[in-house]
């Protein structure tokens, strides 16, 4: 896709520097990593299921380094990329690599139908892409708790969202010759706003959007924990909804 035809929603060097940042809070103990954690959980299932052969993989997105020592367990020999150095918009410089799995990078990129395509040509002959994404659906509790603390004047926080339906027309534009595209949800309970908060920080799920939000301020921070304690079950907690697409395609 051409420049002048990219909406430009995300901000690049927002996105590299909230991966940075998780990348540092993660080596934390008490760091959140259950979305990447099912993540990488869901990818190694796959490999499993689909027996797939011994090759090299390139993992972009996974902040805790443990995927590629899996794989390595089903004779897949993997290296990690970072999405901070890595610019998924253009083409890729390296040879062509059997598998290509991204966690959770996708879904801030602005030209997704163009990064579809250059994952596609760095594929070998018969390779296959695994991309896990927040999907339509995600977070929409904190959508909720934003809005009461913007009050009158609402402001973009959430991303865009993907569906199933159009990751598959997506993989299909890309040229990808099969395309399965399916999802899950993942539910969390919190026990107060700050740790929700915190844990979308740890796991590089915060707003990188150009258009950056008005800061909440103390006024919309009384409104925003206000409308979580609203929103407490009998335990006490509020939960959280999580939408996990994984896209696969075969080249």
């Amino acid at each position: 896709m051409s420049s002048n035809q990219v909406p430009h929603i995300f901000a690049a060097h927002r996105r590299a520097a909230r991966f940075d940042r998780a990348r540092k809070r993660c080596a934390r103990a008490e760091a959140a990593a259950y979305i990447l954690d099912d993540m990488i959980e869901d990818v190694i299932e796959r490999v499993e299921f689909m027996r797939l052969p011994p090759g090299d993989a390139v993992i972009v997105g996974d902040l805790t380094g443990s995927l590629a020592p899996a794989l390595e367990n089903q004779s897949i020999t993997a290296r990690n990329i970072s999405p901070a150095s890595h610019d998924e918009e253009r083409p890729w410089q390296a040879a062509p690599a059997h598998y290509l799995i991204s966690l959770g990078t996708l879904d801030t990129l602005n030209d997704l139908p163009g990064a579809l395509l250059h994952y596609r040509n760095a594929l070998s002959e018969n390779g296959i892409l695994i991309a896990q994404m927040l999907g339509a659906g995600s977070l929409p509790t904190l959508r909720q708790i934003m809005l009461a603390a913007d009050g009158e004047r609402p402001a973009a926080r959430i991303h865009p969202q993907i569906d199933n339906r159009s990751a598959t027309a997506l993989l299909e534009r890309a040229g990808f010759r099969r395309q399965v595209v399916d999802s899950h949800t993942l539910t969390v309970r919190f026990s107060s706003f700050e740790r929700m908060v915190n844990d979308l920080r740890d796991q590089a799920l915060t707003s990188v959007l150009v258009s950056q939000a008005p800061y909440v301020g103390k006024r919309g921070l009384v409104r925003a924990k206000a409308a979580f304690d609203a929103l407490r079950d009998e335990e006490g907690r509020v939960t959280e909804t999580f939408e996990l697409l994984t896209l696969t395609g075969w080249r």
